[in-house]
This record gives structure tokens, sequence and C-alpha cells, in this order.
């Protein structure tokens, strides 16, 4: 079986229908994609929760080393990582009892992805939330 993303009504209302974002793999730097991803989607009113060892606190939020550190459910978790890491993040959110992930752009792991979904979890792979959010559910939240 074949891996497929939501289509772009469901992508659109599973982002219109969610609040907190934890974001797996958020850099402190301006500079990379996964900062400026997150801080887009800051900017539109979503909150976003850095998931990565070592740092303590990025775009205003306190970091967490793991999914598994967070002290309250989070409504999807966004995933900048390299695809070998992904199962053990599928395995963490069905442990936790996320609802949703999202694998951003190049970020492939087809049997993880069939994993999650075969556990209830929807899943957006290989998509930009931030362009996927600006395309398919315009600008109001």
């Amino acid at each position: 079986m074949v891996f497929t993303n939501p289509g772009p009504q469901q992508i659109c209302q599973m982002l219109h229908s969610i609040h907190t974002i934890a974001v797996v793999g958020l850099s402190p730097n301006p500079a990379r994609p996964s900062f400026r991803v997150a801080r887009a989607m800051q900017g539109h009113g979503f909150r976003i929760i850095p998931v990565r060892p070592v740092v303590r606190e990025v775009l205003g939020e306190q970091a967490y080393p793991d999914l598994e550190s967070l002290p309250f459910k989070v409504d999807m978790v966004d995933v900048f990582r390299a695809p070998e890491h992904v199962p053990a993040i599928v395995e963490s959110c069905i442990a936790l009892g996320i609802p949703r992930l999202w694998l951003q752009e190049g970020v492939i792991h087809e049997e993880a992805a069939q994993r999650a979904q075969a556990a209830g979890i929807t899943v957006v792979m290989n998509r930009c939330m931030w362009r996927a959010y600006s395309q398919l559910c315009g600008e109001a939240k």
C-alpha cells in the first residue's frame, strides 16, 4: 500500500482545528527552515512548542528534549528531522496519543507514515505546513 496525504480540504480543516504544535527539530537559528516555518505559524496564532535537546528556548517558548518530556498534550507534531528518525517519533506519537503528525518537505518515511495511519494518526508527509496553510487555508485562523 502506498501512503497518500489527506486532500486539500481535509488539510485545511485539520489546520483550523488545532492550536498547539510541537516542532521536533526546531532550530534557534533564524536562517534555518524550521525556525522560519515555526515563526510564521506562530504569527498565524498557533502555539509552537520546541522539541530539541540542549536548547532552552525558541521563539519565546520553553524547549523540551523529546515528546515524552512535554508536560501537556499537543494537537500536532511537526517534524524537521532526517527520515531515519521518523519511526521513533511515530512510536512516541502513538504512545502519547498525539492525533496528528506532519512531516515537512523532504521528510519522507513511507513505512512510518503508514504505521502512524494504522494507529489512527492523521499524517501529512513531504509538505511544508506554512505553505499548505497559506495556500489552502488563507490567512484567517
